[in-house]
């Protein structure tokens, strides 16, 4: 709370204060009994009484009409009336109401009023002592005096807006109260506003006015509220509108949606835009549809996220606060050209398209240039504008051409003339920027002008038209765009008359609430401080208007009814709507289920890896089940969708080794049928199963048998050395006392292989070992290494004496170890999705140069390639072609756990010559030092300035008379020989410092002992410059650092020797250079900021 000593303040003072936190006595909000007294509280060892009066404006407020002594004598009735007025109108806006301190003189503890009720919020006075210290050390005692807002609530996300006046009523009839006013943005953090020194103890006791009457005062508060923020606020109920939720800085979308929306043909166009075979996630059409729909028939905010995933944002476009008249065109024009083609053809142009004339009218002769301009929008200049009629004259205002801006009238040669726009007509619905936010040059960004500017309910056009239209251009406002904060960023709200009946609401976000007339227009004029009242916010003002032709009105404001909307939209959006509840209960209800994904035998076939299948790729059958399904009814699910009995389904859980496989395992289904899923599966979510089956052609009614003590499951692989390639061979149970000889039988059979073929068996134990059985007359349980189900056993015909590349399965898993899936993306296209080749992490940088040049189609040696820098998905340094590491040292710098990724761009030269060159920027210039183009030149690196100079030729166009000669510009031809007394001096601009040059600095060539007024027409020559411009240039010789300004042009002829190094100057040191200084009119080249992104529709 601000500690206010100031005993002179007036009435109507304007404060800023902070807010205080007190120990607060509760007063009870309840009458009393029958003997019509409220309950009495003990406060500071008296008895207080406690009295509450209320004025609720624009209602008949008994209380507010009765003085204090009569209301000491009924008070039961001004609580009882005070409750009757809260129970009728509790979202009510503003509201009176008073407070009557008891026992003054003995006041020690703060005190709060029982609660009033306004926007639904309770809001109570706080009254309480306050001392501080005066300038001289003196203890001031201070009346408190506050105002609450919702403070017993523990929600910390609740907000609301509000000024109010807050008054010390006087005892003494026809005596105005002491007041003053606040406005401040109440939340849980700051739920109290005031003045810790509202008043001085002693002038609330000695005052004539008489504050103090049997030692009580009485406070009276009017408060003024927006409609809260983050709270139970039912928009349809108080206005019949809602609101649209806020992405994060989406509340000028959510304006000129709500715009867009109430202009009803445009929205029953929109409707009947044909969109049954749309993308529902890309489709703009679709997803405004949806918004509409929802505006129109939801009983709560509308979100907007599917309409900004339809324009092909990111998260973070939500998060960026655009100019609302860029996003008005783009999507205006996406609907346009969505409408072509349908049944709402030309629908935008027709509600918001109109027409100028620009002119050119030579004075002294009968030649007249026209050129018609369509229009979706007028931007009219505010800045020294008083209202949108001065606006809309300086829009019209004639520029005169004379002197040196004469008009080139072709074969009339340059003319006086004058140069102007006229409207041939406006559309329907006009909607006018405000220029708000202009450029500033001196500062280099826009900069936003909170002058106050006046804008009315009707207007007419009628005196800015070329010709009479056959309507009157008469306009009715309809909305108002409001804008408050700066140019940095801040927030959008909008009025708007729905139904053009004068009637306003205010569409803030999710919050819409009734407002009046002069809160939607006087109160955003915009304006300082000076000019205005408490009401308006110095940096709240009207950005941009709506109005719509009076004629128009009935058409464009028509009626929206369901019979509007096509039924195929309508069982569309419900049943989007229907599958959204239906995802929502799901994802409610996730923490009861969990997926099993099972595999059948088939998900093994072609797997050229190790284990039985690819996680990442395989394609599972996905059950949703509860957690707390037993295992016998996860079996009846999987039977019944298998469409097997259920004797012919065996589970195998998959289970992750320590050796870093995952193989099948047993589960003990006798044991564990009753147990729950999630037991079973160990707390695994999801659980990967594989199901066996009995084989469609076996014949067999049931599985076989399988004893888990004797028997264990095996699956086998075959190798093919000739192909490279693993082929999948099934599974079988065989006993643990089995000798690895009875194997072959069933392998050659599985593999199609004559029964007497010699085969070479081996054991898969993990990535990069297999081990090879050596003796087959051996139980498989000695045989094998730590012999359990799931085990791999690997095999190959025995070829010894033939060569292959890869010639056993030991030889291929070891290569496929090293292999790894390398993504090279094209450095030059941005984003650039590439594609993916497999590649050995043990190749060479001449094979992977051949590898990536057969898929991209061309030669190895024009192509170059680029490291991922340390943990990003960017371009890095070069490689050199002489490189002579392996891929896999070029894979360490990518992300973890991400693709592995290389850059690379194709060359004009080839790599090894462009290693032998250095690369340059330069920028070339023509002769008037505007036109500019960058050169990317290529010199050798022991290559000299001459060198470079050359490469620049083969890429510039010359002029026809010009030298041939080039120093990064051409040189004119009298600048090739000078003379001894000629010296060509460095130019440069620059603004207020030497050390902030802008624009093209260039050469001049000067003679000993000339005028510097001759210099200076050689100047504003080359440069182009008009001389009313050239005018405001000042000269310096800058020398050492520091400039020397030429204060006496015509006296100053140039010296060389001002422009020569001192001999006794460091060698290092700059030259000395002439330097124009003048404001930098043309903008900074462009820098990447998010708040400048331009606004783009994708889909």
């Amino acid at each position: 709370m601000n500690h206010v000593n100031d005993k002179e303040n007036q009435n109507n003072e304007v404060e800023e204060m902070d807010t205080q936190e007190v120990e607060t006595v509760e007063t009870p909000n309840d009458a009393g009994g029958g003997d019509g007294g409220g309950e009495n509280r003990q406060i500071n060892g008296e008895a207080q009484e406690q009295n509450i009066s209320q004025d609720a404006e624009m209602e008949e407020g008994i209380s507010g009409l009765l003085s204090i002594d009569v209301m000491r004598e009924v008070a039961w009735y001004s609580v009882v009336t005070y409750l009757i007025l809260n129970i009728a109108d509790e979202a009510r806006s503003e509201a009176t109401f008073r407070y009557t301190v008891q026992n003054f003189s003995k006041l020690k503890e703060s005190q709060l009023s029982p609660s009033c009720y306004v926007r639904n919020l309770p809001w109570k006075i706080m009254v309480m002592p306050r001392t501080s210290q005066t300038a001289d050390r003196q203890t001031q005692r201070s009346l408190g005096f506050f105002l609450q807002c919702n403070g017993e609530s523990e929600s910390s996300s609740w907000s609301c807006y509000a000024t109010a006046e807050l008054r010390l009523l006087s005892s003494k009839e026809d005596t105005e109260p002491f007041s003053r006013k606040i406005q401040h943005l109440f939340y849980s953090k700051e739920n109290d506003w005031g003045f810790s020194h509202f008043m001085s103890w002693q002038e609330v006791l000695e005052s004539d006015k008489q504050y103090v009457k049997d030692d009580s005062i009485t406070l009276e508060v009017h408060v003024v509220a927006d409609a809260p923020h983050g709270v139970s606020w039912d928009s349809k109920k108080h206005t019949g509108y809602v609101g649209l939720k806020n992405q994060g800085a989406t509340c000028y979308m959510n304006s000129l949606l709500q715009t867009l929306y109430f202009t009803n043909q445009l929205r029953k166009a929109v409707y009947k835009m044909p969109t049954e075979s749309d993308d529902s996630s890309k489709s703009v059409a679709l997803a405004l549809q949806r918004v509409f729909h929802e505006l129109q028939f939801s009983d709560k905010p509308v979100g907007t996220k599917k309409l900004t995933k339809s324009f092909g944002w990111e998260t973070l476009d939500s998060f960026m606060q655009h100019d609302v008249q860029e996003f008005l065109r783009v999507l205006l024009d996406k609907l346009e050209s969505k409408m072509k083609g349908t049944c709402v053809e030309g629908t935008v142009p027709k509600l918001f398209e109109g027409k100028m004339v620009s002119f050119i009218k030579c004075k002294n002769i009968d030649y007249t240039s026209t050129r018609v301009e369509t229009f979706y929008d007028i931007q009219l200049n505010i800045k020294g504008k008083k209202n949108i009629d001065e606006s809309f004259h300086d829009y019209i205002t004639t520029e005169m051409l004379d002197g040196d801006n004469k008009y080139d009238a072709g074969e009339h040669g340059l003319q006086d003339a004058e140069k102007g726009v006229i409207f041939a007509s406006f559309p329907p619905v006009l909607h006018l920027h405000l220029m708000r936010f202009q450029y500033d040059p001196i500062t280099d960004c826009s900069v936003k002008f909170n002058d106050r500017f006046e804008f009315y309910e009707k207007i007419s056009l009628e005196t800015y038209l070329q010709n009479p239209e056959p309507t009157r251009a008469d306009y009715t406002l309809h909305a108002v765009l409001v804008h408050s904060g700066d140019n940095h960023g801040g927030h959008y709200v909008v009025f708007i008359n729905p139904k053009g009946d004068g009637k306003w609401c205010k569409f803030d976000d999710d919050v819409v609430s009734r407002c009046t007339k002069q809160e939607a227009i006087d109160h955003n004029y915009g304006g300082h401080d000076d000019d205005m009242n408490m009401t308006v916010k110095h940096c709240t003002n009207a950005y941009m208007l709506v109005y719509i032709r009076d004629s128009e009105i009935k058409n464009v404001l028509q009626e929206v009814t369901e019979e509007d909307i096509p039924q195929e939209l309508v069982e569309r959006l419900q049943e989007e709507k229907r599958m959204e509840q239906i995802r929502r209960k799901e994802r409610n209800e996730a923490h009861l289920y969990m997926s099993v994904q099972v595999l059948l035998e088939d998900s093994f076939d072609g797997h050229q890896g190790n284990d039985l299948y690819d996680p990442d790729r395989a394609l599972y059958r996905i059950f949703r089940v509860r957690k707390q399904t037993t295992l016998q009814e996860l079996l009846e699910m999987l039977a019944d969708s298998l469409k097997y009995p259920i004797e012919q389904i065996r589970p195998w859980p998959f289970s992750y080794r320590s050796n870093q496989t995952c193989r099948p395992t047993l589960i003990d289904i006798e044991a564990d049928l009753h147990k729950t899923v999630i037991d079973v599966a160990e707390n695994q979510n999801p659980w990967n199963v594989f199901v066996e089956v009995v084989p469609p052609d076996s014949g067999l009614q049931a599985l076989p048998s399988f004893d888990k003590d004797s028997d264990v499951l095996l699956f086998f692989k075959l190798y093919d050395p000739k192909t490279k390639r693993i082929h999948y061979c099934g599974h079988h149970y065989m006993p643990v006392a089995a000798k690895v000889q009875e194997l072959i039988p069933l392998l050659n059979e599985r593999a199609g292989f004559p029964p007497d073929t010699e085969l070479v068996l081996y054991e898969e134990i993990k990535p990069n070992m297999v081990e090879r059985i050596e003796n087959y007359n051996e139980p498989l349980e000695k045989v094998l290494e730590e012999l359990m189900d799931g085990d791999i056993i690997v095999f190959q015909k025995d070829e010894r004496d033939v060569m292959y590349d890869l010639p056993t399965c030991r030889d291929y898993f070891k290569d496929l170890f090293h292999h790894v899936e390398v993504t090279f993306c094209d450095k030059m296209i941005p984003n650039d999705p590439g594609f993916t080749i497999d590649l050995s992490q043990r190749m060479t940088y001449d094979q992977m140069a051949r590898a990536v040049a057969q898929r991209v189609g061309t030669d190895p040696y024009l192509l170059q390639f680029f490291k991922c820098q340390n943990y990003k998905d960017s371009p890095g340094h070069p490689l050199r072609c002489t490189f002579e590491g392996t891929l896999k040292e070029l894979l360490v710098y990518c992300k973890p756990k991400t693709p592995k990724k290389i850059f690379y761009q194709q060359l004009n030269i080839r790599i090894n010559e462009l290693e032998n060159k250095k690369q340059f920027k330069c920028l070339w210039v023509g002769p008037k030092l505007k036109e500019e183009k960058e050169l990317i030149l290529y010199p050798n690196k022991n290559g000299t300035v001459a060198d470079l100079l050359e490469e620049a030729r083969k890429q510039v166009e010359l002029s026809e008379n010009g030298s041939g000669k080039l120093r990064i510009e051409e040189i004119p031809r009298d600048e090739l020989n000078l003379a001894e007394d000629e010296m060509l001096v460095p130019v440069a601009h620059f603004y207020k410092d030497i050390f902030s040059t802008f624009g093209i600095p260039f050469v001049l060539k000067v003679k000993s002992g000339e005028p510097f007024s001759k210099v200076k027409e050689r100047l504003m020559k080359k440069l182009g410059i008009q001389e009313k411009e050239f005018e405001k240039f000042k000269f310096a010789l800058v020398v050492m650092g520091r400039a020397q300004f030429i204060t006496d042009e015509s006296d100053y002829h140039i010296n060389l020797m001002d422009f020569r190094c001192n001999p006794n100057q460091v060698s290092a040191s700059p030259k000395p250079w002439l330097g124009l200084e003048h404001i930098n009119k043309a903008p900074k080249r462009s820098r990447f900021n998010y708040l400048e992104k331009a606004i783009k529709i994708y889909n």
